[in-house]
């Protein structure tokens, strides 16, 4: 271990140093450029004072170029602004208000039928926007008062919405499957259908636990004192507001699924489509249209300056030998292949606290995926899990950003720790589908089997 730790001096120092600045606060797309760029002088010392054999200078820097050409010329990031635009415009039209609205009376006379009505939503947002800050503060907005107008626990409704509100970085179309499957080079229509049972999944745990938890603790969640009847003018209004964006997800996912587009071609049909849903809703105005285009040019800008930061940090971090200190280190663990797997998705899980998903995207999964190929484990399976592992680090202090979303727009009465006490049994239960996709990854890899063949 000594031996190892000396001869990958460097590469630990670097990766050690990313995670102390990190913490200090300092902007994470510049911490990682500019530490490649510190680092290539210590590596240039380092090989001149003490006569080590790093190679690290500006002639192997100058690789970057060309890596970060292969970004800018990748067809399917294009993908990313135009999934961005979809889910800023869906926020636009105000389907969520309506549907929360149509929602609580159509569970209203079953017990925890508000915290359901957030799952339903949630999810049919992930599927329609994957936008997590939005999600978050939107159904915060709209759900948290409501909870407890109605005296729900507000330990459980904190729990319920950030939970709920982070489905979309996993449920397709999730720019976070985008970004893995440019990384590790895989389709990105397959990680779409293999994500969709496990995104359904959490969705279907997280009513289970809500249902079992009212019933146990009636006070948690009690039935509203005005709850209607359920009558067939409900549900058809709950059918006219889930029918529109019902059908904008199936003309997006049904045609990368039916292989009619590609996800590429799909985001556009989305983009065009959610725009169009808000224009026959009359929530479109010019100055609306203004905001949703900036809005989608500040994410997409501050998602590729990390891209160029991180090509930087992972060209010199590999130049230092990191890659092959992590490949020997996960094949000398005395595990057997699922060991391995277990290993890695449980250290995916800790950094998750620290670090942010594309942080650990960007950086951490490139040097994962050619041990896991080695291997021989499916990479869809893998990388499907290796994004529910990632999920939870929107709800694990002290860096979960789904924390500090609802804490900034959460109504007065709501503490930080009704927060954090709420969101533990949604973790839990997040672990707990990992577990269940890694004891069957049937789950994952049943649809793109069925669409593809195996």
């Amino acid at each position: 271990m000594i031996s190892l730790v000396t001869e990958y001096f460097l590469a630990i120092a670097l990766f050690f140093s990313f995670i102390t600045l990190i913490f200090y606060g300092f902007p994470v797309a510049w911490t990682m450029g500019g530490l490649g760029v510190l680092f290539i002088f210590i590596s240039m010392l380092s090989d001149n004072l003490f006569d080590t054999f790093y190679g690290v200078d500006f002639g192997f820097a100058s690789m970057v170029v060309y890596r970060l050409y292969g970004v800018m010329a990748n067809w399917v990031l294009v993908a990313l602004p135009m999934f961005i635009f979809m889910g800023i415009m869906m926020d636009k039209s105000g389907i969520a208000e309506d549907l929360m609205t149509d929602l609580s009376k159509l569970f209203g006379k079953t017990r925890g039928g508000l915290a359901i009505s957030i799952v339903f939503i949630g999810v049919l947002l992930a599927a329609s926007t994957g936008i997590i800050g939005a999600a978050v503060v939107l159904l915060t907005i709209l759900g948290v008062p409501l909870m407890l107008k109605n005296n729900y626990n507000p330990n459980l409704a904190c729990g319920v919405v950030c939970a709920t509100g982070t489905l979309g970085i996993l449920i397709p179309p999730s720019i976070m499957l985008v970004i893995m499957g440019d990384q590790v080079r895989i389709s990105v229509g397959d990680l779409f259908m293999g994500a969709v049972f496990p995104g359904l999944l959490l969705g279907l745990l997280y009513t289970i636990f809500i249902v079992v938890y009212a019933y146990m603790n009636p006070k948690a969640a009690p039935l509203p004192k005005d709850a209607e009847p359920v009558d067939l003018k409900i549900v058809l209004r709950v059918l006219k507001s889930i029918i529109p964006p019902a059908l904008l997800i199936f003309a997006v996912l049904g045609s990368i699924f039916m292989g009619i587009a590609t996800p590429t071609e799909a985001s556009g049909v989305g983009a065009l489509g959610a725009s169009l849903l808000a224009i026959v809703r009359g929530r479109l105005s010019f100055s609306d249209l203004k905001i949703v285009i900036r809005k989608t040019t500040h994410t997409t800008a501050y998602i590729f300056a990390l891209f160029v930061g991180a090509t930087m940090f992972a060209l010199i971090l590999r130049g230092l030998g990191g890659d092959e200190l992590i490949e020997g280190a996960l094949k000398a663990l005395p595990f057997g292949t699922s060991g391995v797997v277990i290993v890695v998705l449980f250290v995916a899980f800790l950094l998750g606290f620290f670090l942010d998903w594309i942080e650990i995207t960007l950086i951490i999964l490139p040097f994962l995926a050619p041990v896991m190929m080695d291997l021989g484990v499916d990479m869809v399976w893998f990388i499907v899990m290796f994004a529910v592992v990632l999920q939870t680090s929107f709800i694990t202090p002290p860096v979960g950003f789904a924390l500090f979303y609802m804490k900034g727009v959460a109504p007065q009465g709501i503490s930080i720790m009704n927060i954090y006490k709420g969101i533990i049994p949604f973790v839990i239960l997040q672990v707990i589908a990992v577990a269940i996709v890694f004891n069957f990854p049937e789950i994952v890899t049943w649809l793109p089997k069925v669409a593809y063949g195996p």
